[in-house]
């Protein structure tokens, strides 16, 4: 019985401090993403909503390092803190376990998008980009 009571109460413990992330660092920022800066009524953000956004995360690249938008404007979320000069839309930033890989300020097409991110892919650990393109 007291057994059972202990246990009960350690998994609910466990439950809950997973769940708000106490017991594995308290940041979503773990594995690698792909943080795209951008501002309503951004032109080029929409240009690269079109030609990119709609197929990213069918990519080789879009699993590696997931798509997560932030706000220009508003507030950084917390685990986003340490990412500075974010003054330009679109700004695409590759993040890994809270540090920043590299970053690409502006939209100029599809072509330079993808040959500049599949440079910054290349420098995380053991990441192996097959190809950027749609699977």
């Amino acid at each position: 019985m007291i057994k059972n009571k202990y246990y009960k109460t350690f998994i609910s413990l466990f439950f809950f401090a997973f769940l708000f992330g106490g017991v594995f660092g308290g940041t979503r920022a773990l594995a690698a993403e792909l943080i795209m800066v951008e501002a309503g009524g951004c032109h080029w953000c929409e240009v690269w909503d079109e030609e990119i956004g709609v197929i990213y995360h069918r990519t080789s690249a879009g699993k590696i390092a997931p798509l997560r938008r932030v706000d220009l404007h508003k507030k950084l979320p917390e685990d986003l803190n340490f990412l500075k000069q974010l003054a330009f839309s679109p700004t695409f930033i590759v993040v890994n376990k809270g540090v920043e890989v590299g970053r690409i300020t502006g939209y100029p097409g599809e072509s330079f998008f993808w040959g500049q991110l599949e440079i910054i892919l290349k420098k995380l650990p053991n990441e192996k980009i097959v190809q950027t393109k749609v699977h």
